[in-house]
Formats: C-alpha cells, sequence, structure tokens
C-alpha cells in the first residue's frame, strides 16, 4: 500500500519546498520509490493568468486528487503539496462556502500521515496565489478547526531549512519503521539522534502535542 503523506498550511509556510525535499531525502535515505504531486492550483493560476472563481473550486480540488492517486500506482510513497483541504478551507474564507469540506475530508482520510506546516518562517511574495501575510493566521485556523471538527490527527512541523525537514522526517519515519525498505538510513540516524536527549530543544512541556505551540503562536 502506497504511503501518502499530506502537507497542509497557510501561504508562504514552505509546503511546495518542504514536499520536494522530503521526497527525495525519503527516497535517498530509504531506497523507496518516492515522489512529490505539486499544487494543481499554482498551475490553475499560472495558465489561466488569475485566481480561480468559486464555480471552478471544485475541479481543482478533484485535479489534486487524482493527480496524487495517478501517482500512488507507480510509487511506494507520495507526498502531497496540499490536498483539497486546502481548496475547502479557500472556498470558506473567500466565498463563504463551506460545500467542498465534505469532498476534502472524504480524500483527507485516505492519507496516512498529514503534515501542518507551522507559521514561524517570513512571509514571501510568489504570484497570484499569494494574498499577504494577513490572511495565514486565519487560514491556519481554519484548516485546524477542519480537521479538528473530523478528528483528523496531524504533525505540526517547524524550523527553517533543514530542522523543517529533520521535523517532517521524525514524523514519518514510526510510519516507515515496518516496511520493507532497501536501506534504512533514515532509522539508524533517528536512533542515534533519538539516544542524545540533551540534542534536542524543546519549546515545552507538551511540545508534541500540534494544540500547544506557545513559542510559535504566541
Amino acid at each position: 500500500m502506497t504511503l501518502k503523506i499530506a502537507i497542509l498550511g497557510a501561504e508562504s509556510t514552505g509546503k511546495s519546498t518542504l514536499a520536494q525535499d522530503l521526497a527525495a531525502a525519503l527516497a535517498e535515505a530509504t531506497g523507496l520509490r518516492c515522489t512529490a504531486v505539486p499544487e494543481w492550483l499554482r498551475s490553475w493560476c499560472e495558465r489561466a493568468g488569475r485566481t480561480p472563481r468559486l464555480d471552478e473550486q471544485l475541479v481543482i480540488a478533484e485535479t489534486q486528487h487524482a493527480q496524487i492517486d495517478a501517482a500512488a500506482r507507480d510509487h511506494d510513497i507520495v507526498v502531497c503539496d496540499t490536498t483539497a483541504v486546502m481548496t475547502a478551507v479557500y472556498s470558506r474564507l473567500l466565498f463563504n462556502d463551506r460545500s467542498l469540506e465534505p469532498l476534502a475530508v472524504m480524500h483527507q482520510l485516505r492519507m496516512q500521515l498529514t503534515l501542518l506546516t507551522a507559521l514561524d518562517i517570513p512571509w514571501l511574495p510568489d504570484g497570484l496565489q499569494r494574498d499577504g501575510p494577513q490572511v495565514r493566521e486565519p487560514v491556519d485556523n481554519l484548516v485546524r478547526e477542519l480537521l479538528l471538527a473530523h478528528g483528523l490527527r496531524w504533525s505540526l512541523v517547524s524550523g527553517s531549512g533543514a530542522q523543517r525537514l529533520q521535523s517532517a522526517l521524525d514524523a514519518v519515519a514510526p510510519l516507515l519503521r515496518s516496511r520493507p525498505a532497501p536501506r534504512r538510513g533514515l532509522f539508524s540516524r533517528l536512533d542515534q539522534r533519538n539516544a542524545e536527549p540533551a540534542a534536542r530543544t524543546w519549546s515545552c512541556d507538551n511540545c508534541d502535542d500540534p494544540g500547544c505551540e506557545h513559542r510559535l503562536r504566541g
């Protein structure tokens, strides 16, 4: 069974970079067939030269998951640069429309892991998709609300650069330990690091709880 990893988060929180880096790191460490499925909305906006209307949101969500399903047929691990959850969240935020939420939840239940990118890196402009730093916290709140309302668990990914990637690898590793892999380098590195607790910096006593982010969210 293909392991599907969803990366969700507000704009300019490093989802696309993390998806590519995580797929490459997993392929190198495990020898498994890994790929990253890019965000279809980005391609759609580039082709149309604008952001989508309300009536175009459903097709964007469905196309995203059609591409994920296609990648899953030929790979052991698929890292998804967003899912229909993000389409549903933006439909609610921009159009006050929640009709896509059932579809988004259905698809999200097919993900074996959900990673939520923290708001701890600077906002950067990036074409038509970026509305501004002021929307990051509202979007983040709506993503969490949707996931919590349907009992969908997630792991928070924080830090910058290599630290952000390592945060994602930490979350993925437990799901891979029981899977046969040509290489096991990821697990030996994690075991070595976990044997050195002094090297790990926790933000609070409940740092592995996605709802506890005193340092990141004030």
